[in-house]
């Protein structure tokens, strides 16, 4: 269950000089935020407050947010008003052993912002995640690494000419990522989208596998079925969409990646 208010019920951060503004951002006191949600069986274990932060690194193919794609296209929040959001469902968190996920976008596109968050999130005693594509590892620090609980870890490609088509990006950094998580014992959630005709070959699923096969942290792989939800949104921003006529993969093709990861032992869904 999803639950969108968009940016409502957040008060966007007061008018400031621009030298002040970007004082603020630079110091992690005010993040360009796209959207909130409080969802249930989604982005993490129990019921999770899920906050959508603007801006990403990567040209996904199917990205079904691509109104996210840029930090200047988001609003202003203090990170304190979001803090007390928080706050106020910690309740719920309680019941059901939700928390707080903070997506995007690239939530690393801002770390000094999204370091504060999680700060201010773990000493409510909040369970955290992050869903990212590792892309911007480097950016976390072992300070801001230290607040996380779960990271929802999006391998998009397990080879790296098909990562490159896919994103516009190197795989590289993906991988590194991860190795450093696992190494450190942070907990990982593995997405893979299933795209026919994209990420489908086997030898790229494979690949994928056989790299998460070697993460010792990781709990589960999630691979879900390209879908054609955002498209109407690359119309709205006159952005050129080249997946108009892929379709969603079929059952049998489902199965048989679910099975490659299967292969390996790992808990699939």
């Amino acid at each position: 269950m999803r639950r969108s208010a968009g940016t409502a019920g957040i008060a966007v951060a007061g008018e400031t000089s621009h030298a002040e503004h970007l004082a603020a951002v630079r110091a992690g006191q005010i993040g360009s935020m796209h959207s909130w949600e409080l969802v249930t069986a989604v982005d993490g274990p129990g019921t999770r407050l899920t906050v959508f932060l603007a801006g990403c690194p990567l040209r996904c193919l199917y990205c079904h947010n691509p109104d996210t794609l840029k930090m200047k296209d988001g609003e202003p929040v203090a990170v304190e008003t979001l803090l007390s959001r928080v706050r106020r469902y910690l309740p719920v968190f309680r019941a059901t052993g939700g928390g707080l996920t903070v997506s995007g976008g690239e939530p690393l596109m801002q770390p000094a912002f999204l370091g504060r968050l999680l700060r201010g999130a773990k000493e409510m005693g909040v369970h955290t995640t992050i869903d990212t594509s590792g892309f911007l590892g480097a950016h976390a620090s072992e300070a801001l690494l230290d607040d996380l609980d779960l990271v929802l870890l999006d391998v998009k490609s397990g080879l790296p000419e098909t990562y490159r088509r896919t994103t516009g990006r190197d795989l590289q950094p993906t991988l590194d990522f991860s190795r450093r998580l696992a190494e450190r014992g942070t907990a990982m959630w593995i997405r893979f989208v299933l795209v026919p005709g994209l990420t489908d070959a086997y030898d790229n699923v494979e690949a994928v596998a056989d790299h998460v096969a070697t993460l010792a942290t990781v709990q589960r792989v999630e691979v879900l079925p390209f879908h054609q939800m955002g498209r109407d949104k690359w119309d709205r921003l006159g952005m050129t969409y080249e997946l108009g006529d892929t379709p969603a993969p079929e059952p049998e093709l489902v199965e048989r990646v679910r099975g490659q990861f299967r292969e390996r032992e790992l808990s699939v869904y």
